[in-house]
């Protein structure tokens, strides 16, 4: 009986699928309240709460894929890979008139 080498290499970290991604977010554990408007939020604390959420983003280690999900689910609320409401709207509009900006 031949005994196999005992040198292995490490198997290669597989990348997190669809899902996973959720598992690794930076805003894991954060109140949605940070992300999500309350009713009738407007002005100052709308745009503090926007920029508190998207530092938590900022860093995120899943930040693509977030972003990547929101668009494509077309997601009307929230923020989420770092883009507001707006700025979601703003990239659907710039791809539809072809604009690469």
């Amino acid at each position: 009986m031949l005994l196999a080498e005992t040198s292995r290499t490490p198997a290669p970290v597989a990348a997190p699928d669809a899902e996973d991604w959720r598992e690794l977010a930076s805003c894991r554990g954060v109140a949605s309240s940070v992300f999500f408007s309350p009713d009738g939020e407007r002005g100052h604390a709308r745009a503090r709460r926007e920029a508190n959420a998207q530092q938590i983003c900022q860093d995120c280690p899943v930040l693509a894929q977030c972003r990547d999900h929101a668009l494509a689910a077309d997601e009307p609320y929230g923020i989420w890979g770092g883009m507001t409401e707006a700025d979601r709207r703003r990239h659907a509009r710039r791809l539809r008139s072809g604009s690469r900006r």
